[in-house]
């Protein structure tokens, strides 16, 4: 699938970019750091405008990144009055929000670009929760600068090695999500065994 979206880039260019963007913005496992990467490598060549092809990849990435805020922010409350049935859940939810507001707009700006396979679900939970709109998408374009002009400029300055980076680049972003992921289950596995020993 890869493949048969890339052959298509040269001939729909920039409604295929915003697309892609957004929508991996949204979740979907789509390639946009290879494709905004190709884009680049076609500016370079002088196929399309290179401030186009930024200006498009932002556009679209910050307006999925909103329609992914929205979507929690409908749909979260749902979720979280279901969650917040006990009084431990409740505490738990508090505890959550309480770190999203003090440390969210960090977890919002890295998950723009160095840990972007996590964006998509960091929106979600900004959404559902008390997080500031302003902050989220302060934080958001921020992140967003990074990504779009880092890959577009690994497009434009490797453009006749571009589809190895694009690999690399690729495979490092999942390692590191990966990573802190990892981290972050081996955190509440201490917290968890740590409370069963106070208790005991």
């Amino acid at each position: 699938m890869t493949e048969q979206l890339l052959a298509l880039l040269p001939v729909y260019g920039l409604p295929l970019l915003a697309a892609i963007t957004a929508l991996s913005c949204l979740g979907l496992p789509l390639p946009a750091s290879i494709v905004m990467m190709l884009m680049g490598a076609f500016a370079a060549a002088g196929d399309f405008n290179l401030l186009a092809v930024f200006a498009t990849a932002l556009a679209a990435a910050i307006l999925g990144d909103q329609i992914g805020f929205a979507i929690g922010r409908l749909g979260g409350a749902t979720v979280i009055a279901r969650l917040a049935r006990t009084p431990a859940r409740q505490q738990t939810l508090a505890r959550a929000e309480a770190r999203i507001s003090a440390h969210g707009a960090v977890a919002v700006f890295l998950t723009r670009w160095l840990l972007a396979p996590l964006g998509p679900y960091v929106n979600l939970l900004a959404g559902a929760t008390a997080f500031s709109w302003l902050r989220f998408t302060l934080s958001g374009v921020a992140g967003e600068l990074f990504w779009v002009g880092g890959y577009t400029g690994l497009g434009v300055t490797f453009s006749d090695n571009v589809m190895t980076i694009a690999e690399i680049a690729g495979d490092l972003s999942g390692f590191l999500a990966a990573g802190v992921v990892a981290l972050y289950l081996g955190w509440r596995i201490m917290r968890i065994v740590q409370r069963k020993e106070a208790k005991a």
